[in-house]
């Protein structure tokens, strides 16, 4: 395999097109306990991190929102609401597992005349240019083989003044934080995994992606370089996560 055609799942070095399915067997594996597992990881200060984000998007009513790699439609169901019956809120998964998840449960909770579903890649976003005032990606970055390609799409498919945010796990400020974050990501993460889903391995994995992701400054450099404006990152839970933000001017 030659340098331009590998990438890391997780701690590995993987040929490109490997690593797109072997991230979608994770996410099929744990779709169905995804929200519980969420719940358990964080002590339900995901939802939290959420709303801090919400918060920060200025989604208005008759706002048109993509969540991207939305999953199980936390943050769809929240902005749902805001924009109200003139608005739309698409959300968008690579993995059909999560988005039938997401769709189910929406549906369930009366979610169906602002919300449509694509399944789609955050590399090539399957919409118009300028099409979304707001576009957010929940701990999804991560995941994406190719990063940058992956924000320029974003770019591309918001309107001008339209606004990114990224909610993803970053670097602990705290040098004893970090070493309290390793142990418990690495030891208890699968462990838990393992309880819960039957499924050590994709918590391994998804421990091991968090360490691969870039810093808050290299992620907010990236963000600039496809052309963001006004990028900066709010640091939550001591920089274990992060929300990035930036401008489409």
């Amino acid at each position: 395999m030659s340098k331009e055609h590998t990438t890391h799942f997780g701690y590995e070095t993987v040929d490109v097109e490997e690593k797109a399915k072997r991230v979608a067997d994770v996410f099929h594996s744990v779709a169905a306990k995804y929200d519980l597992m969420n719940d358990i990881m964080s002590g339900g200060v995901h939802r939290i991190w959420k709303k801090f984000t919400i918060e920060l998007s200025g989604v208005r009513t008759g706002n048109t929102v993509l969540d991207i790699a939305g999953g199980t439609g936390d943050l769809t169901a929240k902005f749902a609401r805001i924009v109200g019956p003139e608005g739309k809120v698409v959300l968008a998964d690579i993995n059909d597992s999560m988005l039938k998840v997401g769709r189910d449960k929406l549906t369930d909770k009366g979610f169906v005349g602002n919300v449509q579903y694509a399944q789609a890649d955050a590399q090539y976003l399957p919409f118009p240019d300028n099409s979304f005032d707001c576009i957010t990606i929940a701990f999804g970055l991560r995941n994406v083989t190719d990063k940058d390609l992956a924000l320029a799409s974003m770019f591309r498919v918001l309107k001008p003044g339209g606004r990114l945010l990224v909610l993803e796990f970053s670097k602990p400020q705290n040098s004893l934080l970090e070493k309290l974050y390793d142990t418990y990501s690495f030891r208890v993460l699968p462990f838990m995994g393992k309880l819960v889903t039957n499924d050590s391995d994709s918590y391994r994995y998804l421990a091991e992606s968090i360490r691969m992701h870039p810093d808050q400054e290299t992620l907010k450099g990236m963000m600039a370089n496809v052309g963001f404006a006004e990028c900066k990152y709010y640091n939550m839970t001591g920089g274990v996560v992060a929300l990035h933000k930036g401008i489409k001017p």
